[in-house]
């Protein structure tokens, strides 16, 4: 009896084997595509697979990391990702080149999108800016830099080059420049010595979303089952970062990109907090994820009226809403 017992629990456990290797083999898999290096900006992602989330979601995620010259619109558009992140511009640029993009979640509910200045220079205001110079990478000048020029006057003369290195911006007390709400204090705080003036944009009715996840519709059509259990256990990833131990996000975000220390991450995502870049807006309301029609009628009325888009564009063919606003983490 006792041997036959043993075969019956033997089996068993082979059989329990074979069914939850199966199961790990036929887990969806989706490429994502980062628009930047890793960094806690991204934590909700990270959290998801370093905690098992996407994995009890069934899914088989890779975090592709973007960087300088990586289109990721391109890529998606191509195939080559399943989906990526970007801001509702993303797709509103490629609807206006006839590139089906679809934005189906946001995890910022504001753009972290800042200029900086030097303290003790009389700024405390984004109208202080006016008749200064403003270094500003290219790529930013269809987006806020034009938006800045529609709502505020800002003018194309007072451009710079903006060239990713802080000592260009420390050496000059007149300087500005772009920077993100995120790291501001952190890196040019250090090396000033103190805090400098941080001005975000998202406060003077900048209305981007940012950190969005975005498909071509040929992709979300084949797999919308897929489209929606990650988006769901991303906002369950962010959700976890916000309220719980963001550490396993921390630990693989080093592991991937060095430079992000454990220090800078907890700076990043305390900072996330203290401006409800994650949890602030609709998402109070509507849940980690949130977006609106109306929102979205407002960041293409701000940016066709600045010139960046054709006013008969079919600017609602570039979200959908049907995947968020489910209260998914709450």
């Amino acid at each position: 009896m006792a041997w036959r017992i043993s075969r019956l629990v033997g089996g068993l456990v082979a059989a329990f084997v074979a069914v939850s290797g199966a199961q790990a083999q036929t887990r969806d898999k989706v490429v994502f595509g980062l628009s930047w290096l890793p960094q806690a900006e991204h934590c909700g992602f990270f959290q998801a697979q370093a905690t098992g989330i996407y994995a009890a979601a069934g899914l088989d995620v890779e975090l592709v990391q973007g960087g300088p010259g990586v289109n990721v619109a391109q890529l998606v558009a191509a195939g080559r990702y399943h989906y990526a992140m970007g801001s509702a511009l993303t797709t509103l640029n490629m609807r206006a080149n006839n590139v089906p993009g679809v934005t189906i979640a946001s995890m910022f509910q504001k753009s972290p999108q800042t200029l900086v200045a030097h303290p003790d220079q009389g700024i405390t205001k984004l109208e202080d800016l006016k008749t200064r110079r403003v270094a500003v990478a290219n790529f930013s000048r269809t987006t806020f830099w034009a938006w800045l020029k529609a709502a505020y006057g800002f003018d194309d003369t007072q451009l710079r080059p903006y060239v990713y290195n802080p000592a260009t911006f420390v050496a000059d007390p007149s300087s500005v420049q772009q920077g993100f709400i995120t790291e501001d204090a952190f890196f040019l705080g250090q090396a000033l010595g103190k805090p400098p003036v941080t001005l975000l944009l998202a406060d003077y009715g900048y209305p981007d979303y940012q950190t969005t996840i975005f498909g071509v519709e040929s992709e979300i059509a084949a797999r919308p089952q897929v489209a929606q259990r990650f988006v769901d256990a991303t906002i369950k990833g962010y959700a976890s970062c916000m309220t719980g131990d963001p550490k396993p996000a921390f630990e693989a975000i080093k592991a991937a990109m060095a430079e992000q220390s454990l220090e800078l991450s907890a700076f990043k995502v305390a900072q996330m907090k203290k401006y409800e870049l994650v949890t602030g807006g609709d998402a109070a309301t509507l849940g980690i994820g949130a977006m609106t029609d109306e929102r979205w009628k407002r960041i293409f009325d701000v940016m066709s009226e600045a010139g960046v888009y054709a006013k008969d564009l079919n600017w609602r063919a570039a979200y959908r809403l049907d995947f968020v606003n489910k209260k998914v983490a709450q």
